[in-house]
């Protein structure tokens, strides 16, 4: 099922989240970009400096920074048909940026009837 991201009604990007874990209302999955995804990239870009895959030393503040500037996009998930999914995170595993490796959305729902829906079909 296709799932858009949006930042303030502006479509950032979309996922199958094809992967999920209900018990902890985790879901996850290939993140293909939108023509607005330039304008949260650079939010994305900050984890991965502050967190490096590679197993490197983690910069602190640059996770504070990344945390506020994440929860301050206020960004929005729907499901395919435009119903409003209610999150507590939304983020984007961009270690490459856009024109490399496809990104990763990774979302905590707290949306009871989404996972009802969603584990019915």
């Amino acid at each position: 099922m296709k799932h858009t991201v949006r930042l303030k009604g502006v479509i950032v990007g979309h996922s199958e989240l094809e992967n999920i874990e209900p018990g902890t209302g985790r879901a996850w999955g290939s993140f293909r970009p939108g023509l607005g995804y330039d304008l949260v990239q650079p939010v994305f870009a900050l984890f991965a400096e502050a967190a490096p895959r590679n197993g490197g030393s983690r910069d602190n503040a640059k996770l504070e920074r990344y945390y506020a500037a994440r929860d301050a996009l206020d960004l929005s998930l729907e499901d395919a048909t435009g119903r409003p999914i209610r999150t507590t995170t939304i983020h984007i595993a961009d270690y490459d940026g856009p024109s490399k490796d496809s990104p990763e959305l990774d979302v905590l729902i707290a949306d009871e009837s989404y996972w009802r829906r969603r584990l019915e079909s």
